[in-house]
């Protein structure tokens, strides 16, 4: 009997070590693991140095997600008081993208667009593609103050975006700049020049994040 106790006793203990070794096997859970739990901040990957690569005019930045900036921030460099900035990783240096988040016209509150719809050739590819066109009428099929867009108050829109903005993740920017570290007029711009973000813009569902001020028409 003593025996038999000895023995279910040893392969409890042999159970409960192989248990334990399977958890140190896999090491943390798997969002801390990634960097991507719910209790990181988005910013604080942020740069302190940025490229100077991009090119002037209106292009597609496709790049790595490497921080969300809230407006104002107070330690990321070259924060925008009134901006969300999106900051993405290309070739091993940094570039600011620019987000507006309010409006200076009578009606502050952007209105904002989350739809599925396949990305424009070229393909995803690291880099800056120059040459390209974005309508939102023609390419994805949306209109001035009609769904999927609708009103966000600033605030509303820094959460939204900082939920829909993955960090390691790719991301496509449709964007206009002087060239240089930044760029900015991601919206409704028209002339083949609208701005906007595409979230898995290498996978089969690509989905683009749109917006416009109150006071525009398309």
């Amino acid at each position: 009997m003593l025996m038999r106790r000895t023995l279910a006793l040893t392969l409890a203990i042999l159970a409960a070590t192989l248990t334990g070794c399977g958890d140190d096997d896999t090491g943390t859970p798997a969002d801390a693991s990634t960097g991507t739990g719910a209790d990181v901040d988005p910013a604080s990957p942020c740069a302190a140095s940025f490229g100077s690569a991009l090119p002037a005019g209106f292009a597609r930045v496709d790049g790595t997600i490497l921080a969300v900036v809230p407006p104002g921030h107070p330690t990321c460099a070259m924060p925008n008081g009134s901006h969300v900035v999106l900051q993405v990783s290309v070739a091993g240096a940094a570039y600011r993208m620019v987000i507006n988040i309010a409006s200076n016209g009578p009606i502050p509150e952007v209105r904002f667009a989350d739809l599925p719809a396949a990305l424009p050739a070229p393909a995803f590819s690291e880099g800056f593609h120059t040459g390209v066109a974005l309508d939102y009428p023609t390419t994805l099929g949306l209109h001035a103050n009609q769904a999927p867009f609708a009103p966000r108050a600033a605030a509303q829109l820094v959460t939204d975006l900082t939920a829909l903005l993955p960090l390691g993740a790719h991301v496509s920017v449709y964007g206009s700049g002087s060239g240089g570290a930044s760029n900015h007029l991601i919206h409704r711009n028209g002339n083949q020049t609208d701005g906007a973000l595409v979230l898995g813009p290498d996978t089969a569902s690509p989905r683009f994040l749109a917006f416009h001020f109150s006071d525009q028409s398309f």
